[in-house]
């Protein structure tokens, strides 16, 4: 074999090398990776938050977000099970068992709104401009009055059945009292098919009420807050999460430009901000 050939027979050699180690190298599985599971609630999705937001991620990042939007609840159960990278949730009692279970690690205040109860204008219960979110819902107890529960763990009906829980009242059992196991934009269209009350983020309810017929019957009332953290799922319980996505995600959430979209939205639209960005704020000032 002459000079020439052999540089050809080692070059070609060493190409071989080079695309199986290529082949072989945990970079081949970095696209699969540029892949973020997002476990998030309805509220963020249907009052069209994330549509605002997550292109603004993806552009800057090279991240693409896949978005399961459930209850909070659902969320959480899966980032237990390893099945999402981050969550964007609003139930503050169940994030903090989530976290002290070590699920989840970097809890971060992002933004809040609130809850406001809703029902039909002829108001059958009589609780507009009540004060009390507790008193409303003994008011309409006593009437029988239809309420309609998501009844699906979210963390919309978490707030709900600690309101039910400070009456004192047994309300589950009751024909008065049904579930729809939907979501919130759902569950609006039940309540206002059927004339009932229900309680909702004020976000989603702005970006939907155009048809609904449903007003704002109790609003102000502290118990009403409505508070979101942004999750990361804990990488040293599950090894194949994709971490570094879910930091990303997370600094983005809490990032001042990202604030200031949030402190803004839904103002052209709606006339009012869906939301209030809280990211850096002491806790201890929104009554955490």
């Amino acid at each position: 074999m002459n000079h020439l050939n052999k540089i050809v027979v080692s070059l070609t050699a060493l190409a071989f090398v080079v695309i199986a180690a290529f082949v072989a190298s945990p970079a081949s599985a970095a696209p699969k990776m540029k892949t973020i599971i997002l476990a998030t609630t309805t509220s963020t999705q249907d009052s069209g938050l994330l549509d605002e937001l997550l292109p603004v991620f993806e552009k800057s990042t090279g991240y693409f977000v896949k978005t399961i939007s459930v209850g909070s609840g659902q969320a959480m159960k899966m980032g237990e099970k390893g099945e999402a990278d981050v969550l964007l949730v609003h139930s503050p009692d169940a994030e903090k068992k989530f976290v002290e279970q070590g699920f989840g690690v970097n809890r971060r205040l992002v933004m809040h709104n609130d809850f406001i109860i809703l029902g039909p204008a002829s108001d059958p219960a009589k609780i507009k401009g009540e004060k009390s979110a507790k008193e409303a819902l003994k008011k309409i107890a006593a009437a029988n009055a239809l309420f309609l529960s998501r009844g699906d763990n979210s963390g919309t009906h978490a707030l709900e059945k600690k309101l039910w829980k400070a009456t004192g009242l047994k309300y589950e059992g009751n024909k008065w009292y049904q579930q729809t196991g939907l979501g919130m934009g759902q569950t609006l269209s039940v309540a206002a098919e059927k004339k009932g009350y229900t309680i909702a983020d004020r976000g989603t309810y702005l970006s939907v009420k155009k048809n609904l017929g449903l007003d704002i019957l109790v609003e102000g009332d502290s118990s009403l807050l409505n508070i979101y953290h942004v999750i990361e799922v804990n990488p040293a319980k599950w090894p194949k999460v994709n971490a570094a996505g879910a930091k990303a995600f997370a600094d983005f959430m809490v990032a001042k430009r990202t604030q200031a979209i949030i402190k803004t939205f839904g103002v052209k639209k709606f006339g009012a901000a869906l939301f209030f960005p809280d990211a850096g704020k002491d806790p201890k000032t929104l009554g955490l």
